[in-house]
């Protein structure tokens, strides 16, 4: 039996019934699963996915009211709401099955069955619900991948003007583009300006971190797979190039693909060609690509750990976002619109800044960039007792002597060290994982963590 053929859960506590219902469905090319419980059909769905739920209304401890089959229905949609469910009962308890069709049934199975009418049932249920499935995953990916709404380009600096130029007369095209910077600069934000300002503006812009995406599931996350394809593949799904198709897909992190993986990266970008995880079938994808990085590439390249042919193909537009520290103009600027986004979220009557927030600001530093200043602002809002936002609320020690270990949380160590690492290694994310003794995924969780 093909192993993504569809998979049905029945529920009965006769065992006649189970293994008629297993003989008839099983001919029909489903696969089966039974069990003689409500308790053994939860533990059942709990760790597997079925296409369809077959379940008795009554059962040994209550065989004429429903009431355990109606309580099975409920915990069922509870645990997977898209789950088709059809009840089975015998025909002097239709009204029960009526009821349970009015708390979500799909529809009911009259004992004893007619084999066309429950197979009529059972296929028609399977392939709604299939849709179902496969336009709220779609929705559900689409909502975590997609940008949200146009971006905000906040730059009046001069050393922002070359940035904004290029974006205006690159953006149009179709051309790949490659924005260099350090972390936190904002190099997602002018990806989306960049997708905004393009024939593709009303497609798909997909996103995706490179840097943390664990190698054993890196060719699942770009290029999708299909149900079965490994353990928790429980259904097919599209890849970031398939979602992408049409717009724009935004590799942020590029720097970070494994050397096993280039080539595999490449033979897309150059053909459009690609395979999901499982699978032979030959998908094809027109999107345009937008990547990222804080790495030196050429020097990547120098070292034998990226492919420059690849490199060539990413650099197309090359636009490089200077420091927070280079554009000073931007910083009260970026921190007013900041400001504005955390008191609407949190809901607090603050109205801007008192003048020592505002001084502390102009003399930090910035290491963490644009995305420390957000984070620096969030915290100003939520440390704040009045109406304005004061220097101590930011915590940004600016001019102070650095903080004692042994004053600090264990947070605020972990955070501490990964400045000092990312410092050391000239901002080098792969080189700083592999010197603090991270994977490259779990790196990237705490720079997100820690606004970093």
């Amino acid at each position: 039996m093909p192993a993504d053929a569809p998979r049905i859960l029945i529920a009965d506590d006769q065992p006649d019934i189970l293994e008629a219902l297993r003989l008839l469905l099983k001919s029909e090319g489903y696969q089966i699963e039974t069990v003689k419980s409500p308790a053994s059909a939860l533990k059942a769905i709990e760790s597997k996915d079925f296409d369809l739920a077959l379940i008795d209304l009554n059962y040994a401890r209550d065989t004429t009211s429903g009431r355990e089959g109606l309580d099975l229905l409920n915990r069922l949609q509870t645990l997977d709401a898209a789950l088709p469910v059809v009840v089975m009962t015998a025909w002097a308890s239709v009204d029960v099955a009526v009821e349970a069709m009015r708390r979500g049934a799909k529809d009911f199975v009259a004992k004893p069955w007619e084999n066309p009418r429950l197979l009529a049932i059972v296929r028609n249920q399977i392939e709604l619900g299939g849709a179902v499935r496969a336009y709220k995953r779609l929705e559900q990916e689409n909502q975590i991948l997609r940008g949200k709404g146009g971006p905000n380009l906040i730059a009046q600096s001069a050393a922002m003007r070359p940035v904004l130029e290029v974006v205006s007369r690159v953006g149009p095209s179709d051309a790949n583009v490659l924005i260099t910077g350090e972390n936190g600069t904002g190099k997602g934000v002018i990806a989306q300006a960049l997708h905004a300002v393009s024939v593709r503006a009303g497609k798909p812009f997909i996103s995706v971190n490179m840097g943390g995406l664990p190698e054993g599931i890196f060719e699942s996350e770009l290029f999708g797979h299909v149900r079965g394809a490994f353990t928790d593949a429980k259904s097919d799904r599209a890849g970031r190039f398939e979602l992408a198709d049409g717009g724009t897909l935004f590799m942020d992190e590029i720097g970070n693909i494994p050397m096993s993986q280039q080539a595999k990266i490449l033979r897309t970008l150059e053909t459009g060609d690609f395979e999901r995880v499982g699978s032979s079938k030959t998908y094809r994808a027109n999107v345009r690509l937008i990547s990222a990085t804080n790495a030196d590439l050429q020097a990547e390249v120098a070292g034998g750990r990226f492919r420059q042919d690849l490199l060539f193909r990413l650099n197309t537009i090359h636009i490089h976002l200077p420091p927070l520290r280079e554009r000073r103009e931007d910083i009260e600027l970026l921190a007013q619109h900041f400001l504005k986004q955390h008191v609407g979220r949190y809901r607090k009557a603050i109205t801007g800044f008192d003048e020592t927030a505002t001084e502390a600001m102009r003399n930090y530093n910035w290491p963490g960039n644009v995305r420390e200043l957000d984070h620096s602002v969030e915290r100003g809002v939520l440390m704040a007792s009045g109406k304005v936002v004061r220097g101590a609320d930011l915590g940004l020690n600016a001019g102070q002597a650095a903080p004692r270990l042994e004053d600090m949380s264990l947070e605020e160590v972990e955070s501490f060290l990964i400045r000092k690492t990312l410092a050391r290694c000239d901002g080098n994310a792969r080189r700083a994982a592999e010197e603090l003794g991270l994977s490259r995924s779990a790196f990237y969780r705490r720079l997100e963590k820690f606004g970093l």
